[in-house]
């Protein structure tokens, strides 16, 4: 409900211009090369160079994969509008922080990476068990995932296992 509420704004396609700067909201975004589709949040264009902005609902958290999500949209746009995109922005909406991200070919690598493992278990119709550490804490999807049952679930086959066969 955090993050919706924070999306509020970005959610809406809209557009206007703002001291020569056109704000693109809740613009659709596809690439046929990596099967994607999907939505960025603002896109801002300074004349005609895109750079795609981002909006997370918490705090600025450690770890790459809101970049890594960040730098999908600008290979989207890339493929869409045949233009580069070398950098983009996360926004944080609870800390009111803004930083530059820059897409480089090791992330842009990284983001191919993970969409073919993405297709891969789409493909094989399965999903990875929760992890049900330290990026469990702040996860979004947490009361969905529900990782320390899956993990209490493993402890007690454990537990069985080591009771019952001999």
């Amino acid at each position: 409900m955090r993050g919706r509420d924070v999306h509020e704004n970005v959610d809406v396609e809209s557009s206007h211009d703002v001291a020569g700067i056109r704000y693109e909201r809740a613009l659709p975004l596809w690439s046929k090369r990596l099967n994607l589709v999907g939505k960025a949040d603002l896109v801002e264009f300074q004349g005609e160079t895109p750079y795609p902005v981002e909006y997370k609902s918490g705090r600025h958290r450690a770890g790459h994969h809101e970049a890594l999500q960040l730098c999908a949209q600008a290979i989207c746009l890339e493929e869409m509008l045949g233009l580069s995109v070398v950098k983009g922005a996360l926004f944080w909406h609870g800390s009111r922080e803004r930083r530059e991200v820059i897409f480089t070919d090791v992330m842009r690598g990284h983001v191919e990476k993970v969409v073919d493992g993405v297709h891969g278990m789409l493909e094989q119709s399965s999903i990875p068990p929760p992890v049900n550490d330290k990026r469990c804490t702040h996860c979004s999807l947490r009361e969905s995932c529900l990782p320390a049952v899956v993990a209490e679930k493993d402890k007690s086959r454990k537990a069985a296992r080591e009771l019952f066969i001999a």
